[in-house]
């Protein structure tokens, strides 16, 4: 028989769900489940929580009101979340040169990628592997080759799973948009220099998916320090 006071005792620890809510947002938030990142069904959800598939759905209910996931009907619930800074990069963008740029990217991506080739998953890779071909489809369109090359790497980004790092790309992103990127592309985005590129792109997801973060990190370097030749090149012609 069960005393009063565990029965109580049990009862108050179960979850609500407002506290279900809050451990799933901490979860999106901080990256655990991604943009576009399918939930685990609500069978599953209320055996990790100690709770009913009711208090479940509830939490579910508030994170959709938030806008934070997405109920799609026969297929579940997906994050709806692209990550939690908003803001700009302001007037230093326009101060920053693109040698400068490529200092940034060399001092965060590496790593960045390290940790994607640990974390990303096979629907990561398959994004990946979609804007590749996106970008071998540019030949000799500088403004799309850009577009996408910005795409490829912000997906390494996110296969990270930290969100401080995937602000400070998204920054560097911003920056790439800028008039400085703009004058140096048109003289090195040939259509050899994008081929070339994009063998070097082609490189860098085979390693992810061998997930062998020392070469994916190595070729990072690789095609970073490629790019800062390249610049140098183009201020020297």
């Amino acid at each position: 028989m069960v005393d009063a006071d565990s029965s109580e005792t049990a009862l108050s620890s179960t979850p609500g769900a407002g506290a279900i809510a809050s451990r799933l947002r901490r979860a999106i938030s901080g990256g655990v489940y991604a943009d576009g990142d399918r939930i685990p069904p609500e069978r599953q959800l209320a055996i990790a929580f100690g709770a009913a598939r009711s208090t479940v759905r509830k939490a579910l209910d508030q994170l959709e009101r938030d806008g934070l996931v997405m109920r799609r009907v026969g297929s579940g619930t997906f994050v709806n979340y692209a990550g939690p800074f908003s803001g700009n990069t302001g007037e230093i963008a326009d101060l920053i040169s693109p040698l400068q740029l490529i200092e940034a990217r060399l001092a965060v991506e590496p790593y960045m990628a390290r940790l994607a080739a640990l974390h990303a998953t096979s629907r990561d890779l398959e994004m990946m592997a979609t804007s590749l071909e996106r970008l071998d489809a540019c030949e000799s369109d500088k403004d799309a080759f850009t577009e996408r090359d910005a795409e490829y790497h912000l997906a390494i980004a996110r296969s990270s799973r930290n969100p401080l790092l995937l602000h400070v790309y998204e920054e560097i992103n911003l920056v790439r948009s800028r008039a400085q990127w703009d004058a140096m592309k048109e003289k090195i985005l040939t259509p050899r220099q994008i081929a070339a590129y994009n063998r070097q792109h082609r490189a860098i997801l085979e390693a992810l998916k061998a997930r062998d973060g020392q070469r994916v990190s190595e070729l990072i370097v690789e095609h970073l320090q490629k790019a800062r030749v390249d610049l140098v090149g183009a201020h020297s012609g």
